[in-house]
């Protein structure tokens, strides 16, 4: 298997490069990344994990029975696959790699970023034209071409005040300008940043591997944070600034927001609280509750402590 080291082989890039030049600066096709590359699954097998319970599965269709860019969640039966069109819509699913050994495989070539980074692997299929509309993402992602062939289109950078399509509760772009354009084949990769515009459009019968990388927000990180502090019953409580008579009225005087702001930065700077609640927060289980099913391991290690699936590990 190839080694992290041989991806970006065919552009003489070494992988201090990439992280110094690429990693969430700006999108990078990778020819040949994994060279002789057979996708692990054929798209029946992919079906038949949309079938499952347990397993995270969606279909978007182009055009759709409600409207564009008709968004559909599983599980599904067979029926479901018997009724859809020709073409112009993808079968996507969720954390691939905790299901099939050979998917999380994949992860080998990846061992120059740290492991409780990672997000999962997204598998989709999608026959001709097939694809989830422009839009843009949070996380940073590799896209891994498994079988046939997939054209994409890569725009400029995005934010939250982007425009997007009304009318369906995808993120659709609805103002959407390609910069670059590849179709990729087999084993070849396109890395993409947080937040850059891409569409990728099946140009016949294609599964694409998307391995992504965990990005949460900061209020996400915050509300956690804060829901660890009071699991915790932390000691810390708001005290008053030096007050005077002056400041016995309606308007908040800039000084209460100064001495929140200094005691949130105590709280911050407590190196031990905030490094064991961020081991727990990035080694989080993505199921908690198929954490048995799935045999998941998230694993960090900090400040001399190993925290396995958001708890603290008796092992060194």
């Amino acid at each position: 298997m190839t080694s992290s080291t041989d991806i970006f082989a065919d552009l003489n890039l070494s992988v201090d490069e990439f992280l110094n030049e690429y990693w969430q600066k700006k999108p990078l096709l990778i020819p040949s990344a994994f060279p002789d590359f057979e996708s692990p699954l054929s798209p029946d097998e992919l079906a038949g994990l949309a079938l499952e319970e347990e397993i995270e599965s969606r279909i978007v269709i182009e055009q759709g029975e409600s409207g564009p860019w008709e968004l559909k969640t599983g599980p599904f039966d067979e029926t479901v696959f018997s009724q859809l069109p020709g073409s112009h819509w993808s079968l996507l699913i969720q954390a691939v790699d905790l299901w099939i050994p050979e998917v999380k495989s994949l992860l080998q070539k990846f061992n120059f970023l740290p492991p409780w980074r990672l997000d999962d692997i997204m598998v989709s299929y999608a026959p001709q034209g097939g694809s989830v509309g422009p839009h843009f993402d949070y996380y940073d992602v590799f896209l891994l071409q498994g079988l046939g062939q997939r054209r994409w289109k890569v725009g400029n950078s995005c934010d939250h005040n982007s425009p997007r399509l009304a009318g369906t509760p995808l993120r659709i772009l609805s103002d959407f300008n390609s910069t670059e354009e590849w179709i990729l084949n087999p084993g070849d990769m396109l890395y993409l940043p947080p937040q850059f515009a891409h569409w990728g459009i099946a140009e016949n019968d294609c599964i694409t591997y998307s391995i992504g990388f965990r990005s949460p927000s900061l209020a996400d990180m915050l509300g956690d944070l804060a829901t660890e502090l009071m699991a915790q019953d932390h000691p810390a409580y708001f005290r008053d600034p030096a007050l005077t008579t002056a400041m016995a009225n309606e308007s908040i005087n800039p000084l209460f927001i100064q001495q929140l702001k200094s005691m949130l930065g105590e709280l911050l700077n407590d190196e031990e609280l905030l490094s064991d609640w961020f081991a727990r927060y990035m080694t989080s289980p993505k199921y908690p509750e198929l954490t048995e099913e799935t045999s998941e391991t998230r694993v960090a290690k900090i400040a001399g402590k190993t925290f396995l699936n958001g708890e603290l590990s008796e092992e060194p």
